[in-house]
């Protein structure tokens, strides 16, 4: 082969080369593209330390929002083992939070849940238990959260149960950006991994 053969070859490396290092520089394979489902309304409760919370407070942070009832049997227990996994995964990382919210107000009262987060040993500064009225606990689970079908509202709130096993991701400007199966390993699993994706976003 011709030194000039030769030249050739080894420029068209180093041009090839030079593409590929400016697509892995320039380009996130790893990078989702979450969609914008909804955006979260103002709201204020109770969280379990008495104080009040509401939206603004959770401003810049990426959070994750439930519903349970401290008495169920059921799901609830399922639910929040995932989630304590979620917490533990994160509990070091100030820009995340998990905002847990009672379907039962009338039996979820602060003293129980403050005693259900120390069982769980949530730490108030990253997981929340919310309480407050019943209409506006299922008003945020069903017109924010995207967790119940708003048209389950026209019945007489004292004849509603909200019991999803659902959870909402939403980011840093309180938009939602993915519901998934809480008691699905599968599912859980994604949320992590979108949840790594919008503390980077």
């Amino acid at each position: 082969m011709s030194k000039k053969a030769i030249s050739y070859l080894v420029f068209f490396a180093l041009l090839l080369a030079g593409f590929y290092y400016a697509m892995v520089k320039y380009t996130d394979f790893e990078e989702v593209k979450l969609p914008v489902l909804n955006t979260v309304q103002p709201f204020e409760f109770l969280r379990q330390d008495s104080a009040m919370a509401s939206q603004k407070d959770i401003r810049n942070r990426v959070y994750v929002a439930e519903y349970f009832f401290t008495t169920c049997k059921g799901i609830c227990p399922k639910m929040n083992k995932n989630m304590k996994a979620i917490y533990e995964q994160f509990k070091k990382d100030s820009s995340f939070l998990i905002v847990s919210h009672t379907v039962n107000p009338d039996t979820d009262s602060l003293p129980v849940l403050r005693h259900y987060a120390d069982s769980l040993g949530a730490d108030v500064s990253n997981w929340w238990f919310l309480t407050g009225s019943k209409e506006k606990l299922y008003k945020t689970a069903r017109e924010s959260y995207l967790l119940d079908d708003p048209k389950n509202s026209t019945k007489n709130i004292d004849e509603q149960f909200l019991h999803t096993q659902f959870f909402t991701l939403v980011d840093r400007q309180g938009r939602v950006r993915g519901v998934y199966d809480g008691i699905k390993k599968e599912e859980v699993d994604q949320l992590m991994a979108d949840i790594k994706t919008l503390i980077k976003e």
